[in-house]
């Protein structure tokens, strides 16, 4: 598995484990993942799509078959309540959104069996602008105290938005984590001033969002003379222009050939081929 070392000095998985919607499938799978050679899991305090105390279930079988906290990159996500199942909150819905954001982070460490995150995300932008930079302030300080090493932004795609966002803080975004489709244009413009900034952007819906990539002529043309799988070349793509995609397979197979994507290189002509792709 090879890595990306983030503006914060944090080594993290060129691919992550994501772990939306497993359900009760969710602690075999993150185990699984683990096993099969996944090192980032990305999760969230959000009961609506993902249990994520079954995420902590998955990571216990690791350490209790001898792996170490310390080869893992977890991740995890403070989601307002306009994302959340009003039946099944993580936090009081009468505290300050401060306390809100603490209780989700701490309920986060208990569920996961961590003492500290390596990633704390907003799993979305907050409105007005001074909700967002009050949630932002209690994210630094949750970095400030260890409770985290890193901080970001999920489904963020105003990059002006990102921008303000950044002039702000006082500790700067490490990730933007965001859809990958087309009806953001593939975020070519938030991609292009985020990597000058050092943030690394992370996709999810790689796959799911775009099936005309995946059977394009292109794909299909370079999947073959590789003899890979159109989902292997557009995952490697991904990592040759660094962006981090979320894999949310729930097929052993797939993990195995997924992850084995560091075996090969695209030339750079191929890259220019798929770039031509989205657009």
């Amino acid at each position: 598995m090879n890595y990306i070392t983030s503006n914060q000095n944090v080594s993290i998985p060129c691919m992550l484990y994501g772990t939306a919607w497993k359900k009760e499938r969710t602690a075999d799978l993150v185990a699984l993942a683990l096993e099969k050679g996944f090192r980032g899991i990305d999760t969230a305090c959000q009961p609506k799509h993902y249990e994520e105390a079954l995420v902590g279930e998955g990571l216990k079988h690791f350490y209790q078959t001898g792996g170490k906290r310390e080869a893992l990159f977890i991740q995890t996500k403070f989601t307002p309540l306009s994302g959340q199942d009003p039946q099944r909150l993580p936090y009081d819905t009468n505290a300050t959104l401060e306390e809100q954001i603490m209780t989700s982070c701490n309920v986060s460490k208990q569920n996961l069996h961590t003492e500290y995150l390596d990633s704390l995300l907003l799993h979305s932008p907050l409105f007005p602008y001074a909700h967002l930079i009050n949630a932002w302030r209690t994210l630094e300080s949750l970095y400030e105290s260890g409770d985290t090493r890193q901080i970001g932004i999920s489904n963020c795609y105003d990059l002006s938005l990102l921008q303000q966002l950044y002039k702000d803080a006082r500790i700067k975004p490490s990730i933007v984590q965001n859809r990958f489709y087309a009806d953001s244009h593939y975020d070519t413009s938030l991609r292009a001033w985020a990597k000058e900034q050092g943030i690394i952007y992370q996709s999810f819906w790689t796959l799911s969002a775009n099936p005309h990539i995946l059977h394009s002529p292109t794909i299909q043309t370079i999947a073959n003379d590789y003899g890979k799988s159109a989902e292997q070349i557009f995952y490697r793509y991904m990592i040759h222009k660094g962006i981090i995609p979320l894999n949310g397979t729930t097929s052993a197979q797939h993990m195995k050939e997924d992850l084995s994507i560091g075996e090969f290189t695209l030339s750079p002509e191929e890259i220019v081929r798929i770039d031509v792709l989205l657009v």
